[in-house]
């Protein structure tokens, strides 16, 4: 005689061996994580953007960004033309979502309601902290770069990503990363 909770348990392990194992923890991974998050406030910063009437290109203030990262560079031990290469796609990355965002606006007339982070006291101190991290593992991913570097990070984002324009963005800031590799 079989209990009814043989098939619902049957079913649950079959759902389990199915499911998808996560990435293993590599340098790689800790480097794209980071990327996301600073991908993650792309549409904060359009929302100070669209209140403010600002364009998204802020060429001066990119020139600081990607300078600050050159001369902090040295400390993680990357070479600073490689750090200024690899936030430049940072930020391209990050414009690329915040021009899709107020595409969207534009579109529907108003900006979403979402609370606003202000840019210059929270935004960019948080931007900040992100860049010493992405420095720090891109000095790790360097060091540990996965074999065959192109495929490894084709697979990695194609994994990761959730939609269309994340993925787009995602290749967009690692447009040099496997350069050296």
């Amino acid at each position: 005689m079989h209990s009814p909770l043989t098939p619902l348990l049957a079913s649950l392990l079959l759902i389990q061996g199915c499911a998808t194992t996560p990435p293993p923890d590599t340098a790689l991974q800790r480097l794209l994580a980071s990327v996301e998050q600073r991908l993650d406030i792309a549409e904060a910063v359009a929302l100070n953007k669209w209140d403010s009437g600002q364009p998204v290109q802020a060429t001066e203030r990119e020139q600081q960004v990607i300078a600050n990262a050159q001369t902090q560079a040295l400390r993680f031990g990357v070479d600073s033309q490689r750090a200024g290469l690899f936030l430049s796609d940072q930020i391209e990355a990050n414009k690329l979502l915040q021009y899709s965002a107020l595409s969207r606006w534009h579109a529907a007339g108003s900006a979403p309601t979402t609370r606003r982070i202000d840019l210059a006291t929270q935004l960019r101190p948080q931007l900040d902290r992100l860049q010493s991290n992405l420095l720090s593992e891109l000095a790790e991913f360097d060091r540990n770069p996965p074999a065959r570097c192109n495929s490894a990070l084709a697979q990695a984002i194609a994994q990761r990503a959730t939609d269309p324009q994340r993925n787009l963005a995602l290749i967009r800031a690692t447009a040099h990363l496997c350069a050296s590799h």
